[in-house]
C-alpha cells in the first residue's frame, strides 16, 4: 500500500479500539470511508484505559497531556477544538520531584514556563539558569524540525530527508544523533535533580537516558518551555470525545469483538476474521493493534513484513508496575505529578534493560494524584493514586490483581513501592490509609492488551527504532493493510497515536507531504 495513489472511499476494517484505532476511524470516516471498528475487550481505550472501584475512578495508562497543538490540529482536521471537546486544566506545579532522602537533597517544583524554569535551575545551581535557557533554545528548536520535517512523514519516499534546507543542517544535528540524551546533559549540569528532571523524559519516549539520542532533549521544551494539562475527568475523557467523533463520521464500534486473522487473497487485505466465526469484508484494513500481535498472530508468516526474527534484533519499552490506590485523607505531600528519582540512577536503569534485569529497588519511579486537580475521580475525602514503576518488559514477571491478589512477586514489589512513598514523601502511615488497591504488571500487558513481552508503552525510541527506521504505517506485503498506533510512524505517546492516524489518511490521499494534513476552514 503505498502513498503515491490516491484511493478512493470504501469499506475500512480498524482493528483495536484504542486512541489510533478511534482516531483513524474518525478521519477515515470524516473521509467518506464506511468505517467499522473492532475492539476485542469490553471497553474503549486500549493503553489508555480506565477502572473504577468503590467510588474511584482511575487512569490506567497515560496521564501527561503534552503537545497540546497535535490535539488541537487532530481535532481541527474533524471541524471541532480541544477546548470544545475537553476540559483542560494547565498544572502548576508542572510536577514535584523527590530525591532519597538519604542525599538530603530537597523537593523540587518544576513550573512550566521559560522565566519559571531557569530561575529554578538558577537557585539550584548558579549558572544553571543561563545554560537551561540555552538548552530550551535547542530543544524548541529541534522541536519546530521534528514536527515540521520528521513527524508527519510517511517515508515513502526520500523526498523529505533530501531536502537542501534539511541536509544544511546536517552538522547541528549529526552530533544530536550520536550522542545520548544523558552525555548531552551530563555536560551542561551538575546537580543530580537537575540532570534527571531533562534526562528523564528518555522514559516517556520508552527508553533511557543513555540509549536514546540527544536529539530527544526536544521533548523539555514540552514540560518546560511550553505547559502540561489535564483534561477534566481524567484521560478517559479523551478516548470518549474521539469515540464521539468517530461515531459521529459514520463509523460504527463494536466491543468483545476479537479479530482472529486478516482475510487475504493474492497479497491483498479483503476483511477480517472474527473469533465469533464472522467474517467481515472491507477495501482497507487498518491494523491498530500491537504491531507484534497484528503481525505474527493475525497474518501468515509468508504475508509478514515484521517477522519474529525482526523482532528478536529490537527492543521494547520498559514494562509497567501500576499501582492504582484509593487513600482515605489528603496527601498534599504529593503535586498532580510527581517524580522520585533514586541516586543511583544509571544502576536504575540497567536493572530494567541491562543483561540482568530485575525489578528495581528502590525505583525511580511517577505518582499521578488526579484528585489534587479533579474531585470527580475519588470520593470526598480521599485521594486517587496512580503510581508507576519501570520493570524490564517480561510477561514472566507476573500478573497484578485487586486488593492483593495478584503474583506474589509483583505484591511484594507492590508493596515496597508503597513503602518507598511513604518514606520519601512523608507520608508515614500510608499503607494503613489505603482503601482500594489495584497493580497491573507486564503480564497483564501481553495478556489483556497483546503487548510485545508485555512493554508498557511500543517500540523504544532508540535511534535504530526512529523516524525512517520505525516500522511504516503500511504493510510491505498486503496491500491494502495499514498501521497504526504506538510501535509504528512516528512513535509512543497519545500525540503520536494521533499523528499515526493521520499517517494513514495520508497515504489514502497519496499525500507525500512532510507536513499535517491542512485543515478546513472554520465555519
Amino acid at each position: 500500500m503505498t502513498a503515491r495513489t490516491p484511493r478512493a472511499p470504501g469499506r475500512a476494517a480498524i482493528i483495536g479500539g484504542g486512541i489510533a484505532g478511534l482516531a483513524t476511524a474518525a478521519l477515515l470516516g470524516n473521509e467518506g470511508w464506511s468505517v467499522t471498528v473492532f475492539e476485542a475487550r469490553d471497553e474503549l481505550g486500549g493503553r489508555a484505559g480506565s477502572w473504577e472501584q468503590d467510588g474511584f475512578r482511575f487512569d490506567t495508562g497515560p496521564s501527561w497531556y503534552l503537545m497540546p497543538e497535535v490535539f488541537e490540529h487532530f481535532f481541527r482536521l474533524l471541524g471541532t477544538t480541544a477546548s470544545e471537546q475537553l476540559d483542560l486544566v494547565r498544572l502548576d506545579p508542572a510536577y514535584r520531584v523527590y530525591s532519597d532522602p538519604a542525599t538530603g537533597r530537597a523537593p523540587l517544583d518544576v513550573r512550566s514556563g521559560r522565566d519559571a524554569a531557569t530561575a529554578l535551575f538558577e537557585s539550584v545551581e548558579p549558572g544553571a539558569g543561563a545554560r537551561l535557557s540555552d538548552y530550551l533554545d535547542s530543544a524548541g528548536d529541534a522541536y519546530v524540525l521534528a514536527v515540521t520535517r520528521f513527524l508527519y512523514d510517511t517515508y515513502e519516499t526520500t523526498a523529505g530527508l533530501r531536502d537542501p534546507a534539511l541536509l544544511r543542517r546536517l552538522p547541528q544535528l549529526a552530533p544530536l544523533l550520536t550522542r545520548s540524551l544523558a552525555s548531552h546533559v551530563d555536560r551542561r549540569f551538575t546537580d543530580p535533580r537537575l540532570r534527571q528532571i531533562l534526562g528523564y523524559p528518555a522514559v516517556f519516549l520508552g527508553g533511557s537516558p543513555y540509549g536514546v539520542p540527544s536529539l530527544y532533549h526536544l521533548m523539555s521544551h514540552l514540560d518546560l518551555d511550553d505547559a502540561v494539562y489535564y483534561p477534566r475527568g481524567g484521560f478517559t475523557e479523551i478516548i470518549a470525545a474521539i469515540a464521539r467523533l468517530a461515531e459521529a463520521s459514520g463509523a460504527r464500534i463494536e466491543t468483545g469483538a476479537r479479530v482472529a486473522s486478516i482475510a487475504t487473497e493474492s497479497g491483498t487485505a479483503t476483511g477480517v476474521v472474527l473469533a465469533d466465526g464472522r467474517h467481515v469484508d472491507a477495501d482497507l484494513v487498518v491494523a491498530a493493534a500491537d504491531l507484534h500481535h497484528t503481525e505474527t498472530t493475525l497474518l501468515p508468516r509468508e504475508l509478514q513484513s515484521y517477522p519474529e526474527e525482526w523482532w528478536k534484533k529490537r527492543s521494547p519499552s520498559p514494562g509497567a508496575l501500576l499501582l492504582l490506590l484509593g487513600v482515605e485523607g489528603e496527601l498534599p505531600q504529593l503535586a498532580h505529578h510527581t517524580l522520585l528519582f533514586t541516586d543511583d540512577w544509571r544502576a536504575n536503569f540497567d536493572d530494567i534493560f541491562g543483561a540482568r534485569p530485575r525489578v528495581p529497588d528502590p525505583a525511580s519511579l511517577y505518582v499521578c494524584r488526579p484528585s489534587a486537580t479533579d474531585p470527580t475521580v475519588a470520593p470526598a475525602g480521599h485521594e486517587n493514586l496512580f503510581v508507576l514503576v519501570p520493570v524490564p518488559a517480561d510477561p514472566g514477571l507476573g500478573r497484578g490483581g485487586v486488593d492483593g491478589g495478584g503474583d506474589a512477586a509483583i505484591e511484594t514489589a507492590a508493596d515496597r513501592v508503597i513503602a518507598q512513598l511513604s518514606s520519601w514523601c512523608g507520608v508515614p502511615d500510608l499503607a494503613e490509609r489505603i482503601v482500594v488497591r489495584r497493580t497491573i504488571a507486564p503480564g497483564d500487558f501481553a495478556a489483556d492488551l497483546g503487548a510485545w513481552r508485555g512493554n508498557a508503552l511500543g517500540l523504544a525510541h532508540t535511534l535504530g527504532q526512529s523516524a525512517m527506521f520505525r516500522p511504516r504505517n503500511a504493510s510491505r506485503k498486503v496491500d491494502g493493510l495499514a498501521y497504526a498506533g504506538a510501535s509504528t510512524l512516528p512513535g509512543i505517546g497519545l500525540p503520536m497515536c494521533l499523528i499515526s492516524a493521520e499517517l494513514v489518511l495520508k497515504r489514502l490521499r497519496g499525500d507525500n507531504s512532510t507536513g499535517p494534513v491542512a485543515e478546513p476552514p472554520r465555519v
